[in-house]
């Protein structure tokens, strides 16, 4: 009885347990199912996201792969058009070659007269410094040339004034000529034998009119005089124009030579040299 007693007792408790067991198991299967369910849809959410991200990152990419490929293509046609100016310019650099060389070797003279443009620099501005002392200079000799050539000027007017009065005097000497510094010397001497002809006539004539010798001696001796005065006025005037003239025409040869050696036109002078109308010359 009592083995029936806790035999029945064990089955109750037995059910009991199998229910209770069954209702935990039920229990913990619709847990189960819940988060099954719940992490199928976050993962489905997930997956719908990731497919999304990497569906943009292929399309990005396709788009991205497309553009490199036509960039590819645009640079193998510049790649194409740089290797043509590349063999262009090889063939230029080939023909430079040599006028590079030259210039290089222009260059490396241009270099050498650099390294003495200092130098030459200094030496110029003193030399137009100098020139301009010497334009100066020149500018007096000019002056000085021209207040003697009016001088030479007047005392041959004078000359030629006395030449005129002692022929129209005699009557029979005519001067005038177109070359008097070339003839002037012969024509002194023909003045001084027409003169001493004269000189007989007039003494004959003072002597057929009853004049004193001594007076007319004395007229003739003044008259050559005068005439030996201005003659002698005439040769220094000459003499001094002469030294004026060598010393400008030595002055403009020195200041050629100058200019020539610095490589400045003779145009820029600006002077000629100067004739000297010296007797015989």
């Amino acid at each position: 009885e009592i083995e029936a007693k806790y035999t029945k007792k064990m089955q109750v408790l037995r059910d009991e347990l199998d229910l209770r067991r069954k209702t935990e198991i039920y229990e913990v299967e619709e847990r189960k199912n819940s988060h099954i369910s719940e992490l199928m849809r976050n993962h489905e959410k997930a997956f719908n996201d990731i497919k999304n991200y990497y569906n943009d990152i292929t399309v990005k990419n396709l788009a991205l792969i497309s553009l490199l490929k036509e960039q590819i293509e645009e640079m193998k046609k510049k790649e194409n058009h740089l290797e043509k100016e590349k063999a262009d310019v090889l063939l230029q650099n080939k023909q430079l070659k040599e006028p590079l060389q030259q210039a290089q070797e222009k260059v490396f003279e241009l270099q050498k007269k650099l390294a003495h443009y200092d130098k030459d620099k200094e030496a110029l501005t003193n030399t137009k410094a100098r020139l301009k002392v010497t334009q100066k200079e020149l500018k007096d000799l000019q002056w000085e040339h021209e207040v003697l050539e009016q001088r030479f000027s007047k005392v041959q007017a004078e000359r030629d004034e006395l030449y005129q009065k002692f022929t129209k005097a005699i009557n029979e000497v005519q001067q005038k000529t177109g070359f008097k510094n070339l003839l002037l010397e012969r024509k002194l001497k023909g003045l001084l034998s027409v003169l001493e002809k004269k000189e007989v006539e007039l003494s004959e004539v003072f002597a057929a009119s009853n004049l004193d010798p001594g007076a007319l001696s004395l007229v003739s001796h003044k008259l050559e005089d005068v005439l030996n005065s201005k003659n002698t006025t005439i040769k220094d005037l000459q003499f001094q124009l002469a030294q004026v003239c060598k010393a400008h025409n030595d002055m403009l040869q020195t200041f050629e030579a100058k200019l020539t050696a610095f490589g400045i036109p003779l145009d820029n002078l600006g002077f000629k040299p100067l004739a000297s109308p010296v007797l015989g010359q």
